[in-house]
């Protein structure tokens, strides 16, 4: 099983959080920039719409349901999440991917964390045992790796995240987990 993420997403870090609870097994965590998919999808966050009270207290309501803590918006949310996907992709390829989307996700959506600054991405990538984080988001290897990636996502059919790839079906929002869980 894969579960495509962006840090951005509060959704994503609903489903990354409790992912592992509701299906009995830890998915592959798979990167991807969601700014490109709503670019190719021609539409983008519910977030930068007149949707967005609507939007954020439904997360909260999950996340209050899920039995995590309650969600802190960061300020300026939603974050340009290039960097940190970049970051995220580079953990991935260090070995400490959940780690690393886990201490994001937790900076970002419990304690209300800028997770764009780089500052502040070092600090995680540190929290998980990596350095080298500031290279790692403008190695052109990383970049390109992110886009292929993003790329292939797209081709299978991924329309947003969080979206888990479970045998050959595709289960799009955090709320799907259970229907995924079950059809296995």
């Amino acid at each position: 099983m894969k579960l495509y993420y962006d840090l951005a997403s509060p959704y994503a870090y609903l489903a990354v959080a409790r992912a592992a609870d509701v299906l009995g097994e830890e998915p592959q965590l798979q990167p991807v920039l969601v700014g490109a998919i709503f670019g190719w999808r021609g539409r983008g966050s519910w977030a930068l719409t007149d949707a967005r009270y609507e939007g954020e207290a439904e997360v909260e309501r999950r996340a209050a349901r899920y039995g995590l803590p309650p969600v802190s918006w960061p300020r300026g949310w939603p974050v340009n999440s290039l960097g940190p996907m970049r970051a995220a992709l580079w953990a991935h390829r260090q070995g400490r991917g959940p780690e690393f989307a886990r201490a994001a996700f937790e900076r970002e959506f419990a304690r209300g964390e800028d997770i764009s600054d780089v500052a502040l991405l070092d600090e995680i990538a540190r929290s998980v045992g990596l350095d080298g984080v500031r290279e790692a988001i403008a190695d052109p290897e990383v970049k390109r790796a992110l886009k292929e990636a993003t790329e292939a996502a797209w081709a299978l059919g991924v329309q947003g995240v969080p979206t888990l790839e479970a045998g050959r079906r595709l289960y799009f929002g955090d709320d799907r987990l259970e229907e995924a869980a079950a059809a296995r």
